[in-house]
């Protein structure tokens, strides 16, 4: 009987107990919240890891592991935060978006994207900042074989250091060039037998010329004596073209009248030609009209070029006569120089690097090639404009080219 108390005594203290028990928990609950909240998850993809990560990782002998690694990203995160740098949540670092971004780089801070590019040499060793003392502001580009070597080495020599010279290789032969001290500066590109367009269309992108103020995209078989390129840039600002070329010699290599050397004249933006040959005077052969051999386009009106370009179509026939299309008005911003003029040396070059086909001699084959491009690219071009105009619920201009 001595004992009841006791047990009553026991039995009363039973419910704070509990209680206690209950609010220790919560306590703790909300405790382990805010800690949480004060060391947010850290987002490997955000770590910046220290320079000796770097040392280690190209020293093979270290036999450093994955492990060892992230040791010392977990180190570098525990010090940032240790400074007082926030860190945003895995959610917002997976997928950024800003819409300056180009495609594909939705997931980078837009600080980082580097959308162009540019032909510039780089050194291996040394800082970054102190490679390029001097940049050049013109891009010119020859499609070249080694049997025009001594041609070309003549051309460039009219280029001072402010134009780049790209050469783009049809044979494959690229190592003969070094012996010409420009050759060392040059970039040499080199596909075998492609034409001038086709390398045009993959190593022109827009983006990657986008340093150069113009760019020029010639053949090999061009006589330039009497072409002096400081003189041409003056002129092509001075008459406002975005898309030029120099005048031709009258009496070698000659196909339009437009793109003939006038002798009285700077500049000269029309002509007149056979009878039928121009529905229009404001449009080619007639007007905003230059050759496919020798043109010189502005970054502005490369950008539109570019992409009318068609990838299969490697010629180039017949993209003369569109040209117009990527400058307004075309025949103003279309015009041909003639007081820095060349000489078309008709060398059918590229015409031998084709192959013989049903009794046919190389050459032959590579110009029913082009004859063939020519009219696949006239009806796509009439078939686009077509498309467009019905979408629109316009009635297309009554244009005819010549064939």
């Amino acid at each position: 009987m001595a004992k009841l108390p006791i047990v009553g005594r026991s039995a009363a203290r039973k419910p704070n107990e509990s209680m206690r028990l209950v609010v220790v928990t919560i306590v703790g609950v909300v405790f382990g919240f805010f800690i949480g909240i004060s060391f947010p998850t850290v987002s490997i993809t955000k770590l910046h890891f220290p320079s000796s990560i770097v040392s280690y990782i190209e020293d093979k002998n270290t036999g450093l592991t994955a492990q060892a690694i992230l040791n010392h990203a977990w180190t570098a995160a525990r010090n940032t935060r240790g400074n007082g740098t926030s860190q945003p949540s895995s959610n917002t670092t997976m997928k950024i978006y800003v819409p300056t971004n180009p495609r594909g780089a939705e997931r980078l801070a837009p600080g980082i994207v580097e959308p162009q590019s540019d032909y510039y040499l780089r050194r291996l060793q040394g800082d970054p900042d102190e490679d390029l003392p001097f940049k050049p502001k013109y891009l010119v580009t020859f499609t070249v074989g080694i049997a025009q070597k001594d041609n070309i080495n003549r051309a460039v020599k009219k280029f001072s250091d402010d134009f780049l010279i790209l050469l783009f290789h049809y044979d494959g032969r690229v190592s003969e060039w070094d012996e010409f001290e420009w050759s060392k500066r040059a970039i040499h590109i080199s596909a075998l037998k492609q034409a001038k367009w086709w390398y045009a269309k993959r190593f022109l992108h827009p983006d990657i010329v986008a340093p150069y103020e113009y760019i020029f995209i010639w053949d090999e078989d061009l006589g330039l004596e009497h072409f002096n390129a400081e003189e041409y840039i003056k002129l092509v600002k001075k008459y406002q073209l975005d898309i030029s070329q120099p005048g031709l010699e009258p009496d070698k290599g000659l196909t339009w009248q437009m793109t003939k050397r006038r002798g009285d004249r700077e500049v000269h933006k029309d002509t007149e030609e056979r009878p039928g040959w121009c529905t229009d005077p404001h449009l080619p052969p007639c007007a905003a009209f230059v050759e496919i051999m020798a043109p010189v386009f502005s970054r502005d009106a490369w950008r539109c070029v570019w992409h009318m370009i068609q990838n299969d179509l490697v010629h180039g026939w017949g993209l003369d006569f569109a040209l117009r299309k990527c400058v307004e008005p075309a025949h103003e911003k279309i015009g041909v120089v003639d007081s820095q003029w060349i000489v078309h040396q008709v060398v059918p070059s590229l015409g031998n690097q084709g192959r013989a086909e049903n009794g046919k001699a190389p050459w032959e084959g590579v110009r029913e090639r082009c004859r063939k491009e020519w009219g696949i690219f006239q009806t796509r071009i009439a078939e686009a404009d077509k498309a467009y105009y019905e979408m629109m619920g316009v009635t297309p201009p009554n244009v005819t080219f010549v064939h």
